[in-house]
């Protein structure tokens, strides 16, 4: 891999991280297909954190201080509206797992 200077496994890890963070599109868009409105499933967040806290990670590794700053500022709002969703026992956090999601608006 002439130009790269990364090892496999840092370029694995930021590569998991940004699969990560794309997948949280995909859950939002299914999860608002099923409900039939738009809506933003706790997994959301979940994925939101993990995808950043790595290429938060991978920033550091490679030193790039726009891209650090960026996953840094997002990675302390999911983590912020987790704990709001958590306090106010929305479906699928831990204080209310046996909550069911929204379904269709009428």
């Amino acid at each position: 891999m002439e130009g790269w200077n990364d090892s496999w496994f840092w370029l694995v890890f930021g590569g998991v991280g940004q699969a990560m963070f794309f997948a949280r599109f995909l859950v939002q868009w299914v999860a608002s297909e099923r409900a039939g409105r738009s809506y933003v499933p706790v997994a959301f967040w979940y994925l939101s954190l993990v995808g950043a806290g790595m290429m938060l990670v991978y920033a550091v590794h490679r030193e790039e201080p726009i891209f650090l700053v960026g996953q840094a500022v997002g990675w302390f709002v999911y983590a912020r509206n987790l704990v709001l969703l958590r306090r106010e026992g929305a479906p699928g956090t831990l204080s209310s797992a046996n909550q069911a999601p929204p379904g269709p608006v009428d």
